[in-house]
């Protein structure tokens, strides 16, 4: 037997199916966005944003492992080069950029280490306006000249500056970048006045050096290591307490009188705090694979880089440990950006 429901019953029957439906479509409409989207995460274009000029040191590391990632993920990586400041408007960019995992930034001690250091304010909080990724390598770095410049050694460099104070012209890929610190440091130490000369990074400073507009040069292997084997350049020392397997003939400048003297340049990825975790560990987990995959660590090793590859939290210890290790030596020389 069917029963028939009377008006009053209908009339709730309605009631209670409407609260349902808007039980439903409240839940849906309290979740975040990113919720919903990292299921399908990514599906567009992802913007890899990169301090510098093209051919400097950051797109030997990193452009290739942005060409990978984009073929995992199905989607293209749009690999844009925004030089300029020190790395501090690429870095205010992403910043502020919206935290949805399409904007990141292939950063170094450039934008997250050097800039609390050295400047009163900047557009963004290295710390707090970022959540860090993935360490891709640490890089030495090392020191070059052009094959006209007179010095040959470490020693000859100490004895030309001291006979010709400012007669020396040093590039670097920015005012206070990491090379810059490197050249002053080495400069305090060896008792010599050099002449500083700034570029929007270690592509154009490269260039320079290339033709013979500039004497010296502290940048890291891969930048010029195609120019050093073709006798372009010539390598004197490196910045690393151990000489590197692909110049085993260029000596530390620990070997060289200055001792314990390192430098090195570090390239990760970043992404704008507030970016949903999920997101973050899609992201570490695939680059850690390609950075590990024998082509890229034979690729890396290649260049000089040491592959690190270490999880979110351990790049952010790291990032405190650097900013601690230079806030002493720009405190004790008085390094300041020009």
């Amino acid at each position: 037997m069917i029963g028939i429901l009377t008006a009053k019953q209908r009339n709730d029957l309605r009631a209670f199916g409407a609260c349902c439906l808007l039980g439903i479509f409240g839940i849906a409409a309290v979740l975040p966005a990113s919720v919903s989207a990292q299921g399908t995460y990514p599906n567009r274009p992802i913007r890899w944003i990169v301090p510098y000029a093209p051919g400097g040191g950051t797109d030997v590391i990193a452009r290739p492992i942005a060409l990978k990632l984009g073929e995992v993920l199905g989607q293209p990586i749009v690999y844009e080069n925004r030089g300029g400041g020190g790395g501090l408007i690429a870095g205010e960019l992403v910043a502020k950029a919206a935290p949805d995992g399409y904007t990141l930034l292939v950063g170094s001690g450039n934008t997250h280490t050097f800039p609390t250091l050295l400047y009163d304010k900047i557009g963004y909080d290295p710390v707090k306006d970022y959540a860090p990724i993935t360490n891709f390598v640490d890089v030495p770095n090392m020191l070059v000249a052009h094959p006209s410049f007179a010095a040959k050694t470490v020693q000859d460099i100490v004895a030309f500056g001291k006979a010709n104070p400012g007669k020396i012209s040093w590039a670097s890929s920015g005012n206070g970048a990491g090379g810059h610190l490197a050249l002053v440091l080495f400069a305090q130490q060896a008792g010599i006045k050099v002449l500083h000369v700034p570029f929007k990074g270690a592509g154009p400073a490269v260039v320079a050096m290339l033709g013979g507009e500039t004497d010296l040069l502290f940048a890291n292997t891969g930048v010029f290591m195609g120019h050093v084997r073709a006798g372009k350049l010539r390598s004197i020392g490196v910045a690393a307490m151990e000489r590197l397997t692909i110049f085993p003939q260029v000596p530390t400048l620990n070997e060289s009188g200055f001792p314990r003297f390192t430098s090195s340049t570090y390239y990760g990825l970043f992404a704008p705090a507030g970016t949903p975790r999920p997101l973050i560990d899609k992201l570490h987990g695939e680059v850690v694979k390609i950075i590990k995959s024998p082509e890229s660590l034979e690729r890396l090793a290649s260049v000089g880089a040491f592959v690190v590859a270490n999880t979110p939290e351990q790049f952010a210890e790291a990032n405190r440990q650097d900013v601690a290790k230079w806030a002493k030596v720009v405190k004790e020389h008085g390094i300041k950006p020009d």
